[in-house]
């Protein structure tokens, strides 16, 4: 296909066609067995610099709620992130729920470098928990807060302590209170059934926010974290939507002749990079969402695609088979030359860039596997960071600090999150059947 779409003669209509092509190879990816709604959580690789942190079991006062334990979650918010290692409650020496009934001594006998402790208190039909957490080698307080919830928002409760915790420790903000979109797949007597989905980053609370006999692919979220948009076939012919998730009222934007594919949202919200083969070449546009106005940002024979804008919200990424087979280039601004980024292999696709400028992330072909890798922006070194050899569609964590993609894993497709730099894992199965296009929220404030 790479010496096709490299001959200049290439007519048109041959053009529209292997971008269509390319474009429905994704499609064709998204196939697979049933799916439930919620995800698992499996946790499959931990990182041999895991920071020891024990989350004592908050104490509780008025009726609390059995079912989602706080602390448990704060915990496992923290394993999964791979840079800790939260201490087993069996093997506490004490269960301290207050800063004044902390021994230092018992938790360095037990190797910890930092304790969380806490109590919950019920009031009618809301949660106060009151939490701080000790530095147990200088044998101080380094965060001590109040948050509350309704009862039944404990989730939320104990994923906003999460995120203090581990800014509290690292300096950089948590990302446990965003959420994740992706697709399942379910077949009922041989038919497929999509549906677009969005659950918190462990996969719980997963809510169907559309179903469609016809696929969905690529879904992006607004940077208020209010809207998705994505692509749906449910016409017959792939077309763009904005839907808002507060109200489920649902925009087509984009259904014009040939693709319409791969939106991206700006920085300020205000518009979308997208894909269109209307003239006759897939190229990248950027629309106007309120007055739809379009503007052509690429203008070349070969298939541009796959857009999404870099860290200062000015230059954009995309993918492009201009030299021979699909590679990663940027251009600065929106009227700059594109520069080839990628170099290690005959096919590097799907970019997608972290929000500090440092590395650009993207699917990597190598020995006939697809793996996700990383370029330093800076010094231009390819890191691949993933083992398995079915790896796609990567977003970064709004932290910069986790990948989430889809691959498969003993013959099941999961949605698979590493750390940014290829170390700590844990994948999100759906109990039965196939999931992908994973799309990791904004942090909203």
């Amino acid at each position: 296909m790479g010496n096709q779409m490299t001959n200049r003669s290439t007519t048109g209509i041959t053009r529209i066609g292997l971008a269509a092509a390319w474009f429905l190879m994704l499609v064709v990816m998204t196939a697979g067995n049933p799916a439930n709604a919620e995800l698992l959580i499996r946790i499959t690789e931990g990182a041999d610099s895991a920071i020891p942190v024990a989350v004592v079991p908050f104490s509780e006062s008025g009726q609390i709620p059995s079912g989602d334990k706080v602390s448990n979650i704060v915990r496992d918010d923290l394993t999964m992130s791979g840079e800790f290692k939260p201490l087993p409650p069996e093997k506490m020496l004490s269960l301290p729920s207050k800063g004044d009934e902390v021994y230092f001594r018992d938790w360095r006998l037990l190797g910890q470098r930092y304790v969380l402790v806490g109590q919950l208190t019920r009031t009618g039909d809301k949660i106060e928990a009151r939490y701080e957490l000790f530095d147990v080698n200088r044998e101080e307080r380094i965060l001590g807060a109040t948050a509350s919830s309704s009862v039944n928002s404990t989730r939320s409760l104990a994923h906003h302590i999460s995120d203090k915790v581990y800014e509290a420790i690292t300096g950089v903000p948590g990302a446990f209170s965003t959420k994740l979109a992706y697709v399942t797949l379910q077949r009922s007597g041989g038919e497929p059934m999509y549906r677009l989905q969005v659950s918190d980053v462990d996969g719980k609370r997963a809510r169907v926010r559309l179903e469609s006999d016809e696929p969905i692919l690529s879904p992006a979220w607004s940077p208020d974290g209010k809207r998705l948009a994505y692509v749906s076939f449910e016409t017959g012919k792939p077309a763009i939507y904005i839907h808002e998730l507060s109200s489920g009222n649902r925009t087509r934007v984009a259904d014009f002749r040939g693709l319409n594919s791969a939106p991206a949202w700006s920085p300020d919200g205000r518009s979308l990079l997208l894909t269109l083969s209307k003239d006759g070449n897939a190229e990248v546009y950027k629309m106007d969402i309120q007055s739809r106005s379009l503007k052509r940002l690429t203008n070349h024979w070969s298939i541009d695609t796959e857009p999404t804008w870099d860290h200062t919200g000015k230059g954009f990424f995309f993918t492009s088979d201009r030299s021979g087979g699909p590679q990663i280039y940027h251009k600065s601004s929106e009227d700059a030359e594109p520069r080839r980024i990628t170099f290690g292999s005959r096919y590097n696709a799907r970019p997608r860039p972290d929000d500090d400028g440092k590395y650009v992330y993207y699917v990597h072909q190598r020995d006939q596997a697809f793996h996700i890798a990383r370029t330093n922006l800076q010094t231009e070194e390819e890191t691949i960071l993933t083992r398995t050899g079915s790896d796609e569609s990567p977003s970064v964590s709004p932290n910069g600090r986790m990948l989430i993609y889809a691959t498969k894993q003993s013959g099941d497709s999961v949605l698979t999150v590493i750390a940014a730099d290829g170390g700590a894992a844990y994948s999100l199965p759906a109990s039965e059947g196939d999931v992908r296009e994973p799309a990791w929220s904004p942090i909203v404030k």
